[in-house]
C-alpha cells in the first residue's frame, strides 16, 4: 500500500512539474505571437487524444488532452501552406494572412524569445514567494573542521570567492564549481577569528575539480568542512517574552550574555541553561551603539522534567515584498548563468556529463521534494525552469536557440537558408537532442 502511495506522488509530482513548465513555456510563444498579429490554430494543454475543447473569438482551440505531459502551441506558415494548399479551406482570409514566417525578423525573434523568457519570470515568480514567505537567515559559512590545508583556521567565516559573495552551502558549492577546470590562482576571503578582520587566502590551482567524485562535494577540494551558522541577530520576539519586556528589538545583534561572547545563534541555547539564576545581562548592537538590558527569562520544564530557560526570541529577519523580489530576480540571474557555465564545462570536458539527468532522475527529484513540502517542490520547479529556459536557448536546430540562430544567418544572408539545408540543420538538431535525452535516460539507469 506504501508503495503504491510513493508511486503515485513521484508520478503525480513529475507530471505536476512537467505539465507546468511546458505549459508556461508555450504561453510565452503564444502571448507574443498573438500580440504580433500571428494566428495560433491550437493551444494544447497536455498531449494525446483531446477530452475537451473550446475555440476562442480568434480561432484559437485551446484543447485539454488525454496525458497531461506538457503541451505545446502551433502556429501557421507560409511554407505550410506551399507543402499542403489543401489547408488552407481550414483558415479564413483574413488567418491566412497571419503567417509566422511573414513577419518581421524582430517579431519573429521575439516570439522564439518569448518562451524560455516566461520559463525565466517563472522563476522570478517562485523564488520570490518562496523568499517572502521564508525568513533570511542571515547565515554564515564557517569553517568547521582543517583536513589537509594549513591556509585555513577553524572557526574562520569564509565571506566570499573571488569577490563572489557566499552564505550558504548551496553558494559555495556552486562557486566551486563554476571554477571546474581552471588553472591559476583562487582567492577566497575570509573573517579571522582571531583579528575579526577579513583577509584573502590565495590558492594556486591546476586542473580544479575535473574528477567527477570531487565535484560531488566541491568543497572537500579546498582541504576543509564547512558549516552554515545563523548569525544571533533578532528577527522576531515573542509577545510578553522576557527579550521583549526586557527592551530587546528586532535587528538587535546579541554579542555576549554576561561574561560569555556570542558570535552565532546556536551558542545561545546551551549559555542561557548555563546560568545559574534567571537574570541575565544581554549585551547587543544596535546600529552603531553597544549597548546592555537586565533580562529576567522565562523557564519551562518539558515532559522529562529537564528545565530549559528562555530569551522568547527567533533570528531570522522578514523581507519585504521587493527584497523578496529583488532577491528572486537576483538568484533567477545567478542560476541562469551557472546553468550555463555548467553546460559549457560538460562539453569540455571539465564536469562530469553523469551530472545530466533525464525523466527518470527528474521524476524522483520530483517525488522526493513533493514528499518534503510545497516549498521544496517549488524551489525544484525553479531550478529546472531556469534549466528549461537556458537550455531552449543553445543554438541547437529544432530548440528556441536554434531558430533564433537561423533568423540571425536570414539577416546576414538577407534571405532564408535554402530549403534542403534548412531541412537537414532541422534534421541534425533533431538527432542531437534525441542523443541527449538517450543519454540522459542512461545516465538514470545507471544511477538509480
Amino acid at each position: 500500500m506504501n508503495y503504491l502511495i510513493d508511486t503515485l506522488i513521484y508520478a503525480g509530482a513529475f507530471i505536476a512539474l512537467l505539465f507546468v513548465l511546458v505549459v508556461i513555456h508555450e504561453c510565452g510563444h503564444y502571448f507574443v505571437a498573438r500580440y504580433f498579429g500571428v494566428h495560433c490554430p491550437r493551444f494544447s494543454f497536455g498531449m494525446g487524444p483531446v477530452i475537451y475543447k473550446r475555440v476562442d473569438k480568434h480561432g484559437t482551440e485551446f484543447a485539454l488532452s488525454a496525458f497531461p505531459l506538457g503541451g505545446y502551441v502551433s502556429m501557421i506558415t507560409k511554407k505550410m501552406f506551399e507543402l499542403e494548399p489543401e489547408l488552407k479551406k481550414d483558415f479564413t482570409k483574413d488567418q491566412l494572412e497571419q503567417t509566422f514566417d511573414t513577419k518581421p525578423k524582430l517579431q519573429r525573434a521575439a516570439i522564439m524569445l518569448a518562451g524560455p523568457v516566461a520559463n525565466f519570470i517563472l522563476s522570478i515568480f517562485i523564488f520570490s514567494f518562496i523568499f517572502s514567505t521564508t525568513p533570511d537567515p542571515q547565515s554564515t559559512l564557517v569553517i568547521n573542521e582543517v583536513n589537509n590545508s594549513n591556509m585555513f583556521e577553524k572557526g574562520d567565516q569564509i565571506t566570499s570567492i573571488d569577490g563572489v559573495k557566499v552564505s550558504e552551502r548551496k553558494d559555495i558549492s556552486l562557486e566551486l564549481l563554476s571554477k571546474a577546470g581552471m588553472s591559476g590562482e583562487l582567492s577566497i576571503t575570509v573573517l579571522s577569528k582571531n583579528t575579526n578582520s577579513l583577509k584573502d587566502i590565495v590558492l594556486s590551482v591546476n586542473n580544479f575539480l575535473t574528477d567527477s567524485e570531487q565535484q560531488k562535494n566541491p568543497v572537500d577540494a579546498l582541504g576543509i568542512t564547512v558549516q552554515t551558522r545563523m548569525l544571533p541577530i533578532i528577527g522576531s520576539l515573542l509577545v510578553g517574552g522576557a527579550a521583549e519586556l526586557g527592551g530587546l528589538n528586532k535587528n538587535d545583534r546579541i554579542i555576549a550574555i554576561n561574561n560569555s561572547t556570542i558570535s552565532y545563534a546556536s551558542e545561545i541555547p546551551a549559555i542561557l541553561n548555563s546560568l545559574e539564576s534567571n537574570l541575565a545581562d544581554i549585551q547587543i548592537v544596535r546600529g552603531d551603539d553597544i549597548k546592555i538590558f537586565p533580562v529576567e527569562l522565562t523557564s519551562v520544564i518539558d515532559g522529562a522534567g529537564k528545565e530549559s530557560k528562555l530569551l522568547g526570541i527567533g533570528f531570522g529577519l522578514k523581507r519585504t515584498f521587493i527584497a523578496s523580489v529583488i532577491k528572486g530576480t537576483k538568484e533567477t540571474y545567478n542560476l541562469s548563468v551557472k546553468t550555463l557555465q555548467f553546460i559549457g564545462k560538460m562539453f569540455s570536458g571539465n564536469m562530469g556529463t553523469e551530472n545530466l539527468s533525464g525523466p527518470i532522475g527528474i521524476a524522483k527529484m520530483a517525488g522526493d521534494t513533493a514528499q518534503a513540502g510545497i516549498l521544496p517542490f517549488l524551489y525544484l520547479m525553479a531550478l529546472l525552469s531556469i534549466s528549461l529556459g537556458v537550455l531552449n536557448l543553445l543554438p541547437i536546430p529544432a530548440l528556441d536557440g536554434g531558430q533564433l540562430t537561423l533568423l540571425g544567418v536570414e539577416a546576414l544572408r538577407g534571405a532564408p537558408l535554402p530549403d534542403k539545408v534548412e531541412n537537414f540543420v532541422y534534421a541534425t538538431g533533431t538527432v542531437m537532442i534525441l542523443f541527449l535525452m538517450v543519454f540522459a535516460v542512461f545516465n538514470d539507469v545507471a544511477r538509480f
